[in-house]
């Protein structure tokens, strides 16, 4: 995995690397010129706020969620070095989070580094101070368009999370979704969405494993005249389960999954505005709410 991890932070750094050159080859002296030449830029904000059952580690569709889990296993990793009482299980636990990925959109390519914040509260103790929990670089590509064809748009995007600071149980994790999209009609505001996501999570300590999470869904999205869109995903989740530590051990399960994304759009299909919400059973339920407002350095 870490040779896995290692191949992806190379080739995406290498990518913005030869599309910075490639741009900055074309730019002239003329800044509308430069404007115009340079890709869409943005800061992709997005600020989380998620809840995980007690004994429940659930990574769910997104990197926010990933961000949640990440908190927890810090709660964790503080219940157990209290000395007053070591912990034998997980409570329940509240995150709240901003991720801040530098996001640049080539031809059919994104590519996108960044890191996440977060502050949380494990069972009755309070609210932990804001801190950076993780940094992420990832890209995200069409392997295939559709362009009024009978074959689906193939998109594959995949990210690698490293959480932050080091400690015992600080984890790398790699996260990799292939989904298809069929448009049913030639505007494209219509289609059915069909995907897979592997994710799968290392722990530093060789007293501590998670195991991979997958999950297959199908789904549709609708995009009105006004730019408005709303896309739906459902599906299934299915969890290796967990051994942390002296901990109880976090049992594997198989559960439902949906989420909904609502997003305002230009007439170029930048995202402006987006609210996603996401529900995943474990099997009791742990919610998700995102917000995403980019702030955009260059727009086309």
């Amino acid at each position: 995995m870490l040779r896995a991890c290692r191949l992806l932070v190379f080739c995406a750094l290498a990518s913005i690397g030869f599309s910075v050159s490639a741009h900055s080859a074309d730019l002239g002296d003329d800044s509308a010129k430069a404007a115009s030449t340079w890709p869409t830029t943005y800061l992709d904000l997005r600020t989380n706020y998620a809840t995980l059952p007690a004994n429940t580690l659930s990574i769910g569709f997104s990197n926010p969620s990933l961000s949640s889990v990440l908190a927890a296993l810090q709660s964790l990793q503080t219940l157990t070095n209290s000395p007053a009482l070591p912990a034998r299980s997980l409570p329940s636990s509240r995150s709240l989070g901003v991720d801040v990925p530098l996001t640049v959109d080539l031809d059919q390519l994104s590519l996108y580094g960044g890191f996440s914040g977060t502050t949380s509260q494990a069972g009755q103790s309070d609210w932990s101070a804001f801190m950076v929990t993780s940094w992420n670089v990832g890209f995200q590509a069409d392997l295939y368009k559709q362009n009024g064809g009978s074959i689906p748009t193939i998109t594959l995007q995949s990210t690698f999370t490293r959480a932050v600071p080091d400690s015992p149980l600080a984890t790398s994790s790699l996260n990799t979704v292939v989904e298809s999209s069929y448009a049913l009609n030639t505007d494209e505001t219509k289609g059915l969405l069909a995907g897979v996501q592997y994710t799968m999570v290392a722990i530093d300590s060789s007293l501590a494993a998670i195991s991979p999470n997958i999950i297959g869904y199908v789904g549709g999205y609708y995009q009105w005249d006004n730019n408005w869109k709303v896309t739906g995903r459902a599906g299934v989740q299915s969890f290796g389960g967990a051994q942390l530590l002296s901990l109880t051990p976090f049992p594997a399960f198989t559960q439902p999954i949906v989420r909904f994304d609502l997003d305002r759009m230009d007439d170029n299909d930048n995202r402006l505005f987006g609210v996603t919400a996401e529900i995943a059973w474990t099997p009791k339920p742990a919610y998700e709410l995102t917000i995403r407002t980019p702030l955009y350095l260059v727009r086309h």
